[in-house]
């Protein structure tokens, strides 16, 4: 199992030295994957609840500042030689489809093949209109589309595609990633679709266990639906080995102990109890936890690193 962690895109950590700070420690504390949000611009006002929080309000949201989740990856390329870079998920429709796949060839390539690309089909539909995005109601197409597109331009010596969303022809793709057949793809989301667009396109399945229309803080609500994507990979004819299970659990170092409807929440409490969800899910076959070590400080967040290292990682 490996372990990573978020860097900030906002807020008072989200500047060269918080990033590099916290990119370097994590590296030198054995940590195996940095991860990073996305979001480009934050309207003023959203009607479409953020799937994540009780209020539907999203976290630092009213502040509106947000840094480009694929420049801050290269940012944590450039400072670390070892762990992985998580986009921790791209919302696949905000770019297009070839630009993206360009950009993120070229993180592969600079970062000697460190790139693992999470992706979803994001939720605020006014940011899918400042940015001239596909239809916000059409997204759910536009990402297996776009999906698909990444691959054929990441392994196709002539790659070509005509669809609703992404098309082209007669162009050179080069270089290539570094990963072979392509940097791996974790498909984020807790939903029926984002479970399906799991087994059909993806490497991985990396939900967040904090969405209220269906929480994972609990042993036995996250084994509920490792069954059941399980069960639909089999019914679709894929091997359910294939499919590296992946979680974050970005309460993770920042809230209370007691789960939804009582009980422990995941990863939190003693170090002991902690370890011991780490073997649990070990045992369920899941190869990625993500912790949540984002403080007001960057002196807080380097001391929840150092303590889960420490004290959990280590036993």
């Amino acid at each position: 199992m490996q372990f990573g962690f978020g860097l900030p895109t906002r807020g008072p950590l989200a500047n060269p030295e918080g990033v590099r700070a916290m990119a370097e420690r994590g590296e030198r504390l054995g940590y195996h994957y940095l991860t990073v949000p996305d979001h480009l611009v934050i309207p003023r006002a959203y009607a479409f609840e953020y799937p994540y929080s009780e209020t539907g309000e999203m976290p630092g949201g009213e502040t509106g500042d947000c840094l480009d989740q694929l420049t801050v990856l290269t940012w944590a390329a450039a400072v670390t030689t070892r762990p992985r870079l998580l986009t921790s998920v791209l919302v696949v429709p905000h770019r297009p489809a070839v630009l993206t796949a360009k950009m993120l060839a070229t993180i592969d390539v600079l970062s000697g093949g460190r790139l693992a690309v999470g992706v979803g089909a994001g939720w605020m539909k006014e940011e899918f209109e400042a940015l001239g995005a596909p239809p916000h109601a059409e997204r759910g197409k536009v990402t297996d589309e776009y999906i698909r597109a990444f691959k054929e331009l990441w392994t196709r010596e002539s790659p070509s595609m005509r669809g609703d969303y992404a098309s082209f022809s007669d162009v050179v793709f080069a270089p290539k990633p570094v990963q072979k057949p392509h940097p791996p793809i974790f498909v984020g989301g807790e939903s029926g679709p984002a479970l399906r667009r799991a087994v059909e396109l993806g490497d991985g399945w990396y939900p967040l266990g904090a969405n209220p229309r269906n929480r994972m803080d609990t042993r036995e609500r996250y084994k509920a639906n490792v069954d059941r994507l399980r069960a639909m990979a089999e019914k679709k004819g894929r091997d359910p080995a294939t499919i590296v299970l992946a979680f974050w659990a970005n309460w993770a170092g920042v809230t209370g102990t007691t789960a939804d409807g009582g009980g422990r929440r995941l990863f939190m409490g003693a170090p002991e109890e902690i370890a011991g969800d780490v073997e649990y899910f070990r045992g369920l076959g899941v190869g990625l936890l993500n912790f949540n070590f984002l403080s007001p400080t960057l002196g807080e967040a380097l001391e929840k690193m150092e303590i889960y290292a420490k004290d959990v990682l280590s036993l």
